[in-house]
C-alpha cells in the first residue's frame, strides 16, 4: 500500500466513521444519561467488535461471507432481532429522574457488552472491512501488514467519532432535564434504531 492509497484512505474512512449508525446514536443515549466519559469509555466494547473483523477480514473470512448466502442471512437476522429488541426497551423506558449535577451510576461493562453486540451483529460494518478496506490493500505486497495499518487507521478514527457523539450526548442531556423530553427522546432512538434493524434485513451480499 502506497502513502497515497493511504492518504486518500483517511478521508474517505472518517466519513463512514462519522456517518449516523446504532453505535453512534448508543454513544449519544449514554452520553446524555450518564456522562461522557461512560459514553466515551463504554465505546471501547466496539472497538472490540472491529477489531475482531478486522482480524477475520484479514485472514480470508471476506471469501465466507461473500460464498455462504446463509452465514450472511444468520448474521443479518441476529443483528436486526437485538437492535429491534433493544429499541423496544428504549421505547418502554419510564425515563426516572435524572440528577444533572451529578451523572447516574452505570455499568461500564454492561455499556461496553451493548456497544459490542450492536457493532458485532451490524452486516454493513461487516461490508466495511470486506469490500471497503480491501480496495487498498496492494495484492503484490503482503497483506497481512496492510491490513494491520488500515485497521490501526480505522479504529483510531472511530474513537474520535466515539468522542465526538459522546459529546453531542452530554450537549443533548442539558436539554434533557424533564421527564417528558426524556421520554421522547429515548423513543425517538428507541424508533431510529428500530429502523436501523429492519434495514439490516435489505442489505445485500456484495
Amino acid at each position: 500500500m502506497s502513502l497515497t492509497a493511504w492518504l486518500f484512505f483517511l478521508p474517505a474512512c472518517f466519513a463512514i466513521n462519522l456517518a449516523p449508525g446504532p453505535n453512534n446514536l448508543l454513544s449519544i443515549n449514554v452520553a446524555a444519561r450518564h456522562g461522557f466519559m461512560t459514553a466515551f469509555v463504554g465505546g471501547t466494547g466496539r472497538l472490540v467488535a472491529f477489531a475482531m473483523m478486522l482480524v477475520l477480514a484479514a485472514t480470508g473470512l471476506a471469501v465466507v461471507l461473500h460464498a455462504s448466502e446463509w452465514f450472511f442471512l444468520a448474521i443479518k437476522l441476529a443483528g436486526a432481532a437485538y437492535l429491534i429488541w433493544l429499541a423496544i426497551q428504549l421505547w418502554r423506558s419510564d425515563a426516572p429522574t435524572i440528577d444533572t449535577s451529578q451523572p447516574q451510576d452505570a455499568s461500564l461493562g454492561r455499556i461496553a457488552w451493548r456497544e459490542f453486540l450492536v457493532a458485532a451483529g451490524n452486516p454493513k460494518a461487516i461490508l466495511v472491512f470486506t469490500a471497503f478496506l480491501p480496495q487498498f490493500v496492494d495484492v503484490a505486497r503482503p497483506i497481512i501488514p496492510q491490513f494491520a495499518v488500515l485497521g490501526a487507521s480505522f479504529l483510531a478514527l472511530e474513537w474520535v467519532a466515539i468522542a465526538l457523539y459522546s459529546w453531542a450526548g452530554m450537549y443533548l442531556g442539558k436539554w434533557l432535564v424533564r421527564a417528558k423530553v426524556r421520554r421522547w427522546f429515548n423513543r425517538f432512538c428507541g424508533g431510529f434504531l428500530a429502523a436501523i434493524g429492519v434495514s439490516f434485513l435489505l442489505v445485500r451480499r456484495g
